[in-house]
């Protein structure tokens, strides 16, 4: 009796370790979901990889899926997303050849 009881507790903690381990998995996708990320198919797609890869890209999935915003796209700050920025870079101004030379 005790050994078919250690069984079924043993079956059930096996497959709840496993179901865990799935809803822990498809945290970046549900991010992704909440967020209406344009790659959300890729995200999801990838959390499975991920799973048989044991991990390995988990970490870049929630990267990925934390970067875009819905309000503001994938601009890093709010001013940059507007174009209201005060500071401009060198990059962000045009330059002809005989400017860049004199600098």
């Amino acid at each position: 009796m005790l050994d078919t009881v250690a069984l079924v507790t043993l079956i059930v903690v096996l497959l709840l370790v496993a179901y865990g381990a799935v809803a822990v998995w498809a945290i970046p996708y549900e991010i992704a979901k909440a967020r209406n990320h344009p790659h959300q198919d890729a995200i999801g797609a990838a959390t499975w990889v991920s799973l048989l890869t044991l991990g390995a890209l988990w970490p870049f999935l929630w990267i990925w899926a934390f970067l875009y915003h819905p309000d503001r796209g994938w601009g890093l700050s709010p001013a940059a997303a507007s174009g209201n920025s005060a500071e401009t870079s060198q990059f962000d101004r045009p330059h002809s050849a005989l400017e860049q030379v004199a600098e």
